[in-house]
């Protein structure tokens, strides 16, 4: 039951830190696909574990590069640049910190997302 619990809950989380992402897209570069964001946010949270899993360790550094990683992600994926993946990325935290915030408070989820760093 627990291999079931946690892919529900990664589901979930994913598709928040999507709803994230999607939001970022929408505001910065006015970007309408959430299918394009729900795999943005799946690569982002597979690129964000490798990076976290080999440098993450080192402090400082290791988060940092995973941040950049992340943000690389959406560089590659949206259209802008560095400048704009990195108001999309600050978009997409502030939206997912508020949905997950909401869900936390009415007992619906814990306070993680998958797909957007720190939340």
């Amino acid at each position: 039951m627990a291999v079931i619990d946690s892919i529900i809950v990664f589901v979930v989380s994913l598709l928040i830190g999507a709803l994230g992402i999607y939001v970022g897209a929408r505001v910065i570069t006015n970007t309408d696909d959430y299918t394009y964001a729900l795999v943005t946010a799946l690569i982002g949270a597979i690129v964000w574990t490798f990076v976290a899993l080999f440098i993450g360790w080192i402090p400082l550094l290791g988060p940092l590069v995973a941040l950049i990683a992340y943000i690389a992600v959406i560089n590659y994926r949206y259209p802008g640049g560095w400048l704009k993946a990195i108001g999309i990325a600050l978009i997409a935290w502030i939206a997912s910190l508020v949905v997950v915030a909401i869900l936390a408070a009415l007992g619906v989820t814990t306070f993680d997302a998958a797909g957007v760093p720190g939340v």
